[in-house]
Parts: C-alpha cells; structure tokens; sequence
C-alpha cells in the first residue's frame, strides 16, 4: 500500500457546517470577496483566502489515482487551527472540526485524518485529543505556535496535552506555522522556502531541551520536511547540552521523531535517512501546497535505496505509525 503521510484536507462538510453553525462562535468573522472565503479569529487579521485545493475532493484523489498513492494522511489548515480563539470557542470549533473530518473520511475512505485540538488550553486539548482518539484517530495535526507570535509548545500548561498525547499513543504531526514573525523572510518566496525550516527547528529544539520529547516517549511526533532541519544541527544541539546544564538529551531525543520526505533533493534525503534511519520516515507530499511535492515518490526513487528502504517509506511504516489497515 502506498500512503503519502502529508495532506491537507479542508472538507466541503466543514465549510458548509461553519456556516450553518457560525453563531456559535461569536468571535469569528466571515471574510468573503466574491468566491474567496477567509476567517478572522477572535479580532485579529485575517487568515489567507481558502484555496481550492484544500477542499477539491474529486481532483486530489485525481492527483493520488495519477501518483499511485492509495491512501492519504491529511491534516486541517493550520491557518483555521483558531488557536486564537477564547478557550470554550476554541474547544467547540476544534470539535466540530474532528466532526468533519471524521465525515469526510468516512465518505472517502483515501483518506485518513488527523485531529485538531484547542492549544489555546492544555486542558481543553487533553479532552479533545482523548475524545479524538476514541473516535478513531490516530493523532493530532498541531501548529508550532500555540498562543501567537513569540509562544511555545513547550509552556508549563500545555503538559496536559502532552500527557494525553502520551497515555494514548497519539501521533503528533507538528506542522510550521504560515506567520513566524521573522519579517526578513518576507520577500522572494524565503516564508515557503526556509520560514516553515526555521520555524519549526526552533519549535522542535524547544522541546529537544526541554526534555518533552524523552518525558512524553509514548506519543509518535512527526516533524516534516526531512525533521526541519535537526539532524544537520544535531551536533551543535550535543554541544550546547554539554555546555548548558539541565537539557535533554538531543541524539536520544532525534532517534524518537518521525519524519517526511519533503526535501527535494535526493541527497538530502539520504543524509537524513543516515541521521534518523529508514524505520522514521515516511514519503510526504504537502498537498495541495505549491511549496510541497507533487511527485513524492520520484526523491525517493532518485535516492539509491534497496527495495525494502523503499517500501517502508512509501507506505509500510506509515501503515504502522497511522494504524491503516
């Protein structure tokens, strides 16, 4: 079975259901121009319009029948992850959310999908991920920023999320965040092209050293696009524990992630490979995002594995990580 371990999926149900319930959360704003739809949370801007792509069910399995993928690992949009939103609100859209998602897999058996919980509080999302994995789950699609601009996963009061995550096995698919604040990545295309790297290695490294990573062993985090770039700077990571008492440790912490394919060049994945191993990464497409890969198995076959090497990244261990049968 061939499973690409990285989409997006907005489903058409959830669209229609933020409409038919939008008076449930009086701190959301409808954005509309023309066709193009965008949500504002809590009085803050608004997001990027939705693109087509997120929700267009007929061409993405379109796309999967052309790629030969038979089942598809998809995530939210974490630009609507409305983490900004009061807590109660955030809890009742993140369900409602999981609701859709669960509908729309259920309808289109491809794909699988991923949960979302309220960062917003720890509590909140312990509940939700518990309730979320007794539906069916197989974990959670979360941002690398939780509270906004400058916040962290690895805050005092986000332990019960992690507890959770851990009790129930959960796979935690950290995902970069659209704004990470850093204005110098603003221009030529650098938010796509190193933003989400650098965003989500300082995300990740947080909690390399904060000991997260070992404490809560049990819960499968996922970090995309070749593990963001930890395994080049996991020997600066070993130094600075050294020189700086009280941190994880970052080579026993490496060897507990999981990974994607998405880095374009089959050098790379080969380091990678070397640095993580065969048996964490999964072939990864990041559809329907321009940044992604739309021929994911091509890197892989570029890459000079053995058939076996091959097979687990392109679905085997996938099949495993995500419990697809």
């Amino acid at each position: 079975m061939i499973i690409d371990s990285h989409g997006h999926l907005v489903p058409p149900e959830f669209l229609a259901a933020i409409r038919k319930e939008h008076t449930r959360f009086p701190s959301l704003r409808f954005v509309e121009d023309g066709k193009s739809l965008a949500l504002a949370f809590a009085g803050g801007k608004p997001s990027r319009p939705i693109m087509k792509g997120l929700s267009d069910v007929p061409a993405r399995l379109a796309w999967m029948d052309r790629e030969g993928i038979d089942r598809q690992v998809v995530g939210g949009w974490p630009d609507w992850f409305a983490y900004e939103l009061p807590a109660a609100e955030g809890e009742a859209w993140c369900r409602l959310t999981n609701e859709a998602q669960l509908a729309a897999a259920k309808a289109e058996p491809r794909f699988v999908p991923l949960a979302v919980v309220p960062l917003q509080d720890g509590a909140r999302a312990a509940l939700v991920l518990k309730a979320a994995m007794a539906a069916g789950f197989p974990g959670v699609m979360i941002s690398t920023l939780p509270r906004g601009i400058g916040s962290v996963l690895d805050a005092a009061d986000l332990d019960p999320f992690w507890a959770a995550a851990d009790e129930t096995g959960a796979v935690v698919f950290i995902h970069p965040s659209f704004d990470s604040g850093d204005a110098r990545v603003n221009d030529f295309g650098l938010a796509n092209g190193v933003g989400r790297i650098s965003d989500a290695i300082v995300a990740v490294s947080r909690l390399i050293c904060s000991g997260h990573i070992t404490r809560y062993r049990n819960a499968r985090i996922l970090v995309p696009m070749g593990a963001a770039g930890l395994p080049f700077v996991l020997g600066r990571l070993q130094r600075n524990a050294k020189v700086t008492s009280g941190l994880g440790d970052p080579g026993e912490a490496l060897a507990l992630l999981y990974t994607d394919s998405i880095v374009h060049d089959p050098r790379v994945l080969r380091f990678v490979l070397e640095m993580i191993g065969v048996d964490r990464v999964m072939m990864g497409s990041d559809m329907p995002f321009p940044i992604g890969d739309d021929e994911p198995m091509k890197v892989i076959a570029a890459a000079g594995l053995v058939p076996d090497q091959v097979a687990a990244i392109n679905g085997g261990l996938a099949a495993k990580l995500f419990r697809i049968g």
